[in-house]
Parts: structure tokens; C-alpha cells; sequence
């Protein structure tokens, strides 16, 4: 099951001010940004694992787009 709703993906749509996207175009962003959380959120689980911590920082989702080349605020 999808973590992040169509719904939710739809309203982020409208703030960026899209007028109109088809439920292919949802799904498909939809499958991409979940890649991409599940990409981050284990590059910041082994530097979480580094740290001796079980619980996941701030500090570990930045270093992890780092180490994947992500852009960072």
C-alpha cells in the first residue's frame, strides 16, 4: 500500500500552481517520491547505525542527501 495519498500529492500539485494533472501523473510522482524517501531513509538509517543511535536526526536525513548528491535547502 502507498504511503502518500493521491489526494495529498494533488494539493501539492495545486500549490505549484497546476491547473490540471491527470491520476497517471499522480501515480507516477507518486512512485518517484517514495523511491526517493526510501533511498534517503536508509542512507540516514547507516549514519544513524554510525553514530551508535537507534533514532534517526535531522542531521542524518542532511548528511544522507549529501552522500546522494541531493540538493539541501
Amino acid at each position: 500500500m502507498p504511503f502518500l495519498s493521491l489526494l495529498s500529492l494533488r494539493r501539492l500539485a495545486k500549490e505549484c500552481k497546476v491547473k490540471r494533472i491527470s491520476r497517471d501523473a499522480l501515480e507516477e510522482l507518486r512512485f518517484l517520491l517514495e523511491g526517493e524517501a526510501k533511498e534517503i531513509a536508509t542512507a540516514a538509517v547507516e549514519f544513524c547505525s554510525f553514530a551508535g543511535r537507534r533514532t534517526v536526526l535531522a542531521r542524518d536525513v542532511r548528511l544522507a542527501l549529501k552522500k546522494l548528491r541531493r540538493d539541501v535547502r
